[in-house]
């Protein structure tokens, strides 16, 4: 038996039934997906007032391992210039990057999926679910033409946009054969294919970090190889268990994969703690990856005490104290313990180039690109003279308006070092780590170790939105 606790409202709660809340509720995310349309529809509109000057001045996205770079949108969809994404970015609090991924949606749902664009401003199909077709079709490989592209948009304009990612992924398969856009497979020839495709690889996804701090990764390797592999593993894993590790085989089997990495021989396993071998001589260094972690640290008469948890830098994440002994107490680490760096302290250098004692202070500071929303770390990052550094006011005997001095320097990202340098965008340091950048249109930024404030906007509002435009206007740039 369910029984229904009877709780007086609290003074000031709201006072609405089941029935009118459930409205309420319905109305609200009805007004979000039309916002969200809404958005689509400006993004587009915003790419159009800013049509590149050339093919190399157009926005693309970079793709890692590789030297080419893939458009936002599809063959059709009008080229953007590279610059525009910044502003809208920082109006909307997002990246760049997402930024130029959005711009990329609403081009390709508007001029090679025109169908399911009008469904969005219908109120038919929700803008997160066009935007997830358009992210496939934009980065099919290969590429789809635009008819290709208008196949996709009926098929899914016919089910209203309900369509989940499987289906979508065997859609995009059948388009790619029907329109007949794959390139000749040499393994598809049962004679002989085989041997024009190597399948040989090792990948490491270093990007999805588990909470315990491991990582996955696969591999296709040679069949001699891979079984000298297994032998190895077997061998180092049953050593670990003799020295008296509780783990369990497959713990052990992964350790013994890392100790290999690290170029160890079993004989190291035996002779644990040495550091020199039988002549003497130091035994190298086994790790070579650099990782940056940075605790908190007090004084207790002679001991130190380092706080339990801590940041590294190498992909800004949490990092605990114990896993960071566990792997400097392993294999012969290196560890290089720095002093610590007073960042009150300003630091100066005469002439232009930064030297790696004022680059360290600014990426200690900064800890990330100091653009508004942008999250790149710092270490890999520019360190940018805020103030523009004169070559000839030495030369001509004026004083120096961008000196490299702490106080005058930040850390930016390739891209938004460009952005600087070439665009309207400006920024000021009115606090060390602290920047204020103003847009072009005049919108400005706080920019401090905390993250991104929007400060006073320039107008007191947003015009209002007139009705979409469902059709594709006349294209500026065509791709070619």
């Amino acid at each position: 038996m369910i029984e229904i606790l009877e709780v007086e409202p609290e003074d000031g709660a709201d006072s609405l039934g089941p029935a009118a809340l459930l409205a309420s509720i319905r109305s609200r995310k009805a007004a979000e997906d039309q916002a969200a349309a809404d958005v689509l529809e400006l993004a587009a509109r915003w790419a159009d007032l800013h049509p590149p000057e050339s093919i190399h001045s157009a926005a693309s996205f970079t793709v890692a391992g590789c030297e080419h770079e893939e458009p936002i949108a599809g063959p059709g969809a009008p080229l953007v210039a590279e610059f525009c994404v910044a502003e809208l970015g920082a109006v909307l609090g997002i990246t760049s990057v997402s930024a130029k991924k959005l711009i990329g949606h609403a081009l390709e749902l508007r001029h090679r999926l025109p169908r399911l664009w009008s469904q969005v401003h219908a109120g038919r199909v929700p803008a997160w679910r066009a935007k997830a077709v358009a992210e496939v079709t934009i980065h099919s490989s290969p590429a789809l033409t635009r008819e290709a592209a208008a196949f996709v948009d009926a098929q899914v304009a016919a089910v209203a946009g309900r369509i989940g990612p499987a289906q979508l992924d065997r859609l995009v398969a059948e388009t790619i054969k029907r329109f007949d856009l794959a390139t000749a497979d040499p393994a598809a020839d049962p004679e002989d294919g085989y041997l024009h495709v190597d399948p040989r690889h090792v990948t490491i996804h270093d990007q999805d970090v588990h909470f315990a701090g491991t990582v996955r990764l696969e591999a296709e390797v040679d069949l001699a190889d891979g079984l000298d592999l297994h032998q190895a593993l077997a061998h180092r894993a049953a050593t670990l268990k003799a020295l008296g590790s509780q783990e369990s085989l497959d713990a052990r089997r992964a350790k013994a994969l890392g100790d290999l990495a690290r170029t160890q021989t079993a004989l190291d396993l035996f002779q644990h703690g040495h550091t020199s071998g039988p002549d003497g001589q130091d035994l190298p260094v086994a790790r070579e990856v650099v990782l940056h972690a940075h605790f908190d640290a007090t004084l207790s008469g002679d001991t130190t005490i380092f706080g339990p948890t801590g940041r590294l830098e190498e992909g800004q994440r949490l990092v605990l104290l114990d896993q960071l002994r566990s792997w400097c107490g392993d294999s012969r680490t290196k560890v290089t313990v720095k002093p610590v760096i007073d960042l009150n302290t300003e630091k100066a250098a005469p002439g232009y180039a930064i030297p790696d004692r004022i680059r360290d202070r600014v990426v200690l500071r900064d800890r990330a690109c100091v653009f508004p929303w942008c999250g790149r770390p710092a270490r890999g990052c520019d360190v940018d003279h805020v103030t523009e550094y004169d070559h000839h006011a030495d030369a001509e005997g004026r004083p120096q308006p961008g000196p490299t001095h702490t106080d005058n320097l930040a850390a930016l990202c390739r891209f938004h070092h460009r952005l600087k340098t070439h665009s309207a965008w400006r920024y000021d340091m009115v606090a060390p780590g602290v920047f204020v950048w103003t847009s072009p249109h005049g919108h400005r930024y706080r920019r401090d170790r905390t993250g991104t404030t929007a400060l006073d906007p320039p107008d007191p509002g947003p015009p209002e939105l007139g009705p979409p435009e469902l059709g594709p206007p006349r294209i500026p740039s065509p791709r070619r």
